[in-house]
């Protein structure tokens, strides 16, 4: 069954192992030594107010479809064993497939109906342990003497996997119970059917079954919990490591490239140079409100952001000369425009600092069902083979269109100029 308090069992689930402190959050990690008994329990702790992670909430839902397909599977196979074998019992075939077609349904709710206060999940549970019970009781008053011990493998079978489920959704400790309550109701299972003379081989048999089906579910909900933790941990990691690469690219795109431009002395009016640089510090004041979510964006389709890109740039001497096709920039989502955008003002710069050249052409046009920029310049030119790696392209501009969804592609000759393409789809 499928409940918000299944999220807090792979939460606390994803504790079973010790961890280094600080290595996962706070509520993973474990506040203190337990004992493994409460360990266990905790895996299955009933509590509401986990975090609603879907990656908990998808792998707590395959968890507990196990001993729904156990018994999807099981069932039918022991019906036709008792029947092709032994003969027809009515009773048990009864519960075999209501058994099935509850199980089906209940696969169905599971996936798709998610049970955010408990409640259902609770009343599924009860109803099915009032089956189970009815079932084994139905079968052992009902099932000629001859058939017994083969019918009454049908409700111990849908038995067994109830104690499951109560173990996933209830913890180790409601397995248990219900393997110790197991015990009477074996015996006056066997009393109802008339074979109580030979009452301790099946109810050692049947008992250790049990136990077994809580073993099996406490140890899916530990290679669960490790499985989870190992993925957060992962995720994590590569979380921290692709803000980091983001920031980099942020703090080079915006505040270093601002300093350099700053930096570069172009002679004449000591107050116009004032001016300049006052100039950029405010447009890299705006760039950065707006790429920490603060008023101060254009919010005018991708056309418009270039056009407030060219303004920039002319600030700081490069003079852009803007082709913008009448098509639907507006179609691109803020991730893509802001991706071509940072890329193309890193390509400008680029430009303004190593072409040898003020001018450049900036065109928006449709490319491969896509939308593309080419930034073209007739400077000095680069021999694409020979340029080292540097971070300004491999980092900032084609990782920010990969990371996007699109490409980067740089064309350049000695001497005879470069050309940029930024292509996004839509």
């Amino acid at each position: 069954m499928a409940g918000n308090f299944l999220l807090t069992l792979l939460r606390k689930g994803a504790g079973v192992l010790a961890s280094t402190p600080g290595e996962l959050p706070a509520e993973i990690d474990d506040p203190e030594p337990v004992s493994a008994l409460k360990r266990m329990d905790a895996v299955a702790a009933s509590s509401t107010d986990g975090p609603r992670s879907s990656l908990m909430l998808r792998a707590t839902r395959y968890a507990v479809l196990l001993p729904l397909v156990y018994r999807i599977g099981v069932l039918p196979i022991a019906w036709v064993w008792l029947v092709a074998a032994h003969g027809f019992v009515l009773s048990a075939t009864v519960v075999a497939w209501v058994g099935v077609l509850a199980n089906l349904t209940a696969l169905v709710w599971v996936l798709r109906v998610p049970d955010r206060s408990g409640r259902t999940t609770g009343l599924l549970l009860a109803a099915d342990l009032v089956f189970a019970v009815a079932a084994g009781v139905a079968v052992s008053a009902t099932a000629p003497a001859e058939l017994y011990w083969a019918a009454a493998w049908v409700p111990f079978l849908n038995l067994t996997a109830t104690v499951g489920l109560w173990t996933m959704c209830r913890g180790v400790p409601a397995g248990l119970a219900l393997v110790v309550l197991g015990v009477p109701f074996q015996v006056g299972s066997l009393a109802l059917g008339g074979q109580l003379s030979m009452w301790v081989p099946p109810l050692v048999s049947g008992t250790g079954t049990m136990l077994v089906a809580v073993v099996t579910a406490a140890g899916t909900l530990v290679l669960l919990g490790v499985a989870t933790r190992l993925a957060l941990a992962i995720g994590m990691r590569l979380g921290v490591a692709g803000e980091r690469a983001r920031t980099e690219r942020a703090l080079h795109d915006t505040v270093l490239q601002a300093l350099e431009a700053m930096a570069m002395h172009r002679g004449g009016d000591p107050a116009a140079e004032l001016d300049r640089v006052r100039a950029q510090a405010r447009a890299q004041a705006a760039e950065l409100r707006r790429g920490l979510g603060t008023p101060g964006g254009g919010g005018q389709g991708l056309a418009g952001e270039l056009t407030g890109l060219a303004t920039e740039m002319a600030r700081e001497g490069l003079r852009a000369q803007l082709a913008l096709s009448d098509l639907a920039d507006d179609t691109l989502t803020e991730a893509r425009r802001a991706a071509v955008r940072d890329a193309a003002r890193e390509a400008l710069r680029n430009t303004l600092k190593h072409a040898g050249t003020r001018e450049v052409v900036m065109r928006l046009a449709e490319h491969e069902g896509g939308i593309a920029v080419v930034i073209r310049d007739h400077g000095v030119g680069y021999d694409e083979d020979a340029r080292p790696a540097g971070f300004g392209v491999s980092s900032s501009m084609k990782a920010r269109l990969t990371e996007a969804g699109g490409w980067c592609r740089i064309d350049s000759k000695p001497g005879h100029g470069t050309r940029v393409t930024l292509w996004v789809p839509r």
